[in-house]
């Protein structure tokens, strides 16, 4: 469809709608105009996009007025308020936080593996978790070919998965302890830098968190697969930007090494980096600020039949976040 559109960013000033701005600039996606919104308290401030600055306005219901498309990216209570304002102005929304994930209602959509699922919107599309989306770019390839039954996994997730100030705070800490001056912890419960919290979320009476079950819960609707299951382990890491996931996978048929590296050879928005012998494998410092996820240490799985375990990383504030929701706006404008 050849016109521009009206797009709202909400929680533009945060870490995730900083990486809206820029990725809609960069994938130059067809803006007529930008509304940035925020709290009141970032109302007033400027950010740039294409060339020229924009200004955060306060976001209140009547923000949407002559709205396309809104991004939002402030929460779940915020989406809960403010989704249905946007949606009754005429706007779309594409929402990046938990609220809608789990509505039959609203498609939750990867573009990469579902992305016809973005048609079937009645005015609100779902971004997955972070973890998820990242973890699916390589599973779900694999699953075409062999068909996953379930995942054992482990995420090492970064501090931008908790937002601008967690990103703050490791850096505080890191100069407090190079420097010899005391820790000051706020975002997390315990010291983050040069340590690891097995803690992401909020701890269910199944001694799981919320974020761990997300992958079972959300990857059955984004793969159309109700019986897969997922056992995963969530860990905060000293890392500022990009998440890592270990996982291990069970098929329905067998699988080889050489089979899972050809079927992960040149999938969109996956890079094969698995070269052990030359010390080449994913890292998160070498995915940040990149839209493609890396796959590698692919390798038979010695305790499950027809198992394959396998690395995986990628930014967590672009794939994991603000790409994809830009990604799911392009499927929208097709």
């Amino acid at each position: 469809m050849n016109r521009n559109y009206t797009v709202a960013i909400v929680g533009a000033t945060g870490a995730v709608g900083v990486e809206m701005i820029k990725v809609l600039e960069r994938r130059q996606f067809p803006v007529g105009k930008l509304v940035l919104l925020a709290s009141a308290r970032s109302a007033g401030k400027t950010l740039p996009f294409n060339g020229t600055t924009v200004t955060v306005e306060e976001l209140t219901e009547d923000s949407f007025k002559g709205v396309d498309i809104a991004l939002f990216s402030a929460g779940a209570g915020i989406s809960r308020k403010f989704a249905p304002f946007a949606v009754k102005a005429g706007a779309v929304v594409v929402d990046n936080s938990s609220e809608f994930r789990m509505n039959p209602d609203v498609p939750l959509v990867v573009p990469e593996i579902n992305g016809d699922d973005v048609k079937l919107h009645k005015g609100i599309l779902a971004n997955p978790n972070c973890t998820t989306a990242i973890t699916l770019m390589a599973l779900y390839p694999l699953h075409k070919a062999f068909g996953v039954k379930r995942v054992i996994a482990s995420s090492y997730q970064a501090v931008s998965g908790t937002g601008a100030q967690a990103l703050a705070e490791l850096k505080a800490q890191v100069e407090a302890i190079v420097t010899g001056r005391p820790v000051e912890k706020n975002v997390y419960p315990h010291q983050i830098a040069f340590n690891v919290l097995p803690h992401v979320d909020v701890f269910l009476d199944s001694g799981y968190t919320k974020e761990e079950m997300k992958m079972q819960n959300e990857a059955r609707r984004i793969m159309h697969l109700p019986a897969f299951t997922a056992s995963v382990t969530c860990v905060r890491v000293p890392v500022f930007r990009a998440h890592s996931i270990s996982v291990n996978a069970e098929f329905e048929r067998p699988v080889s090494v050489e089979e899972a590296r050809k079927v992960l050879t040149g999938v969109p928005g996956l890079k094969l980096v698995d070269d052990p012998a030359k010390n080449e494998y994913p890292l998160p410092l070498n995915c940040a600020e990149t839209d493609d996820c890396q796959v590698g240490r692919i390798r038979l799985d010695c305790a499950l039949e027809n198992g394959l375990a396998f690395w995986v990383a990628g930014d967590q504030l672009l794939k994991g976040a603000a790409l994809n929701a830009v990604q799911i706006a392009e499927k929208l404008i097709c």
